[in-house]
């Protein structure tokens, strides 16, 4: 077992051991050894000990050797111990770093130099499915990355753009995690997040080493954007798309930094339940800020929101809201003077009775109707009633 664990010096010992053995037992029994007489036995039995004893010496104190032997010896136990053995503990394996897209959380919070800005003209612009926003974007090819710097093209990370006392980080961790803990009013301490790429739980706590275990990733990474429209953009819509909440997840480190600035076409998250609202996310944020996509990334996103043509759009909290539509009263009806009732038409004349046929026998019919003396002219007049011709009859 010795010579086990000390290794080639450890045998030397044992040899140079064995030989002083020897020679005692020559001495004390002054008996032969090896068809050696008692006397030489000693001497040589001495001898051999010395040389052996003085061989591992110094091999044991060459430079190494202990280190050496240490680390070939085996860690199993010929003897099993009642004891239980104490558990390793693993050696940590590096986690995640922050990237100079999104970094950590600043140590002061400062406002944009400008308000808010997006190039939707207002919110019905996203008020439909992702796949019909989508018909509505440009496909071009990518422009070149030149001129490319996070801070000088999309402002300091990350800057209170909403104006709430909070900067963007520390907004998104509060909005995405649970049971979170504050310092302050807004620095989030400790949460629990289901990363939506993995699906798989992440309990966050602030700290030099574990704080990039959760990081807040850009939908539509920014360098992304500057090569698809945003190098056309002003500063302070650039800067709004750095901080906008619909571009904006709280996912797990490892995720982040293996997107990069990937697209649809060349990324998606593992989780495949999230990858229809993942690519909403995108049409929406380049929608929101007028930028196009790759003919590539057009047919990604097609192939994945035609699983779920009902998946909405959504609207940025940035985009102004539709102008109220006033309603002019309706204008009064004009005043129309009241027209007098023409007067009434001057009755007409009775006509005259129509002529009765009348028949008087005689003068004494003529005074029995009493319609005697009757003239000449009038109804059943007869001239045999005017006997003197004086225009009127039955006159006497």
């Amino acid at each position: 077992m010795f010579a086990i664990v000390g290794g080639f010096p450890a045998i030397l010992v044992i040899l140079g051991m064995a030989a002083l053995v020897t020679g005692v037992y020559a001495i004390a029994g002054r008996r032969p050894w090896a068809s050696l007489p008692a006397r030489q036995t000693v001497v040589v039995a001495l001898a051999a000990s010395l040389v052996f004893f003085i061989s591992g010496g110094v091999v044991a104190a060459a430079p190494g050797a202990g280190d050496i032997a240490v680390a070939e010896q085996p860690t199993a136990s010929a003897t099993p111990s009642a004891s239980p053995t104490p558990t390793p503990t693993p050696t940590p394996t590096p986690g995640p770093e922050f990237s100079e897209e999104a970094p950590v959380d600043p140590t002061t919070v400062s406002a944009p130099t400008e308000a808010a800005s997006v190039v939707a003209i207002d919110t019905g612009s996203t008020n439909t499915t992702a796949l019909e926003l989508l018909a509505t974007i440009p496909v071009k090819g990518k422009a070149a990355k030149t001129g490319y710097e996070r801070t000088g093209m999309f402002g300091s990370a990350w800057i209170d753009v909403d104006q709430n006392g909070c900067d963007t980080r520390n907004d998104i961790l509060a909005r995405d995690l649970t049971t979170i803990t504050l310092s302050g009013t807004c620095r989030v301490m400790t949460g629990y997040l289901v990363s939506p790429y993995t699906a798989s739980p992440i309990a966050f706590v602030r700290g030099q080493d574990t704080s990039a275990f959760v990081q807040i990733d850009h939908v539509v990474a920014l360098s992304n954007a500057w090569q698809t429209g945003a190098q056309q953009l002003t500063q302070a819509q650039r800067v709004s798309l750095a901080n906008d909440p619909i571009n904006l997840l709280a996912v797990d480190g490892r995720s982040n930094a293996q997107k990069g600035d990937g697209d649809t076409a060349t990324w998606l998250p593992s989780n495949k339940a999230i990858r229809c609202g993942y690519v909403a996310r995108q049409v929406s944020v380049k929608a929101t800020y007028g930028l196009w996509v790759t003919q590539a990334e057009h047919d990604a996103m097609t192939r994945i929101l035609g699983s779920c043509t009902g998946e909405m759009a959504l609207t940025s909290s940035f985009t102004p809201a539709p102008a109220p539509v006033v309603v002019a009263p309706p204008a009064p009806a004009p005043v129309v003077a009241p027209v007098p009732d023409p007067e009434p038409a001057p009755a007409a004349p009775a006509p005259a009775p129509a002529p009765v046929d009348v028949y008087y026998e005689n003068c004494d019919a003529v005074r029995a109707a009493g319609a005697a003396p009757i003239q000449a002219g009038s109804p059943g007049f007869q001239p045999k009633f005017d006997r003197d011709k004086d225009g009127i009859g039955c006159d006497a």
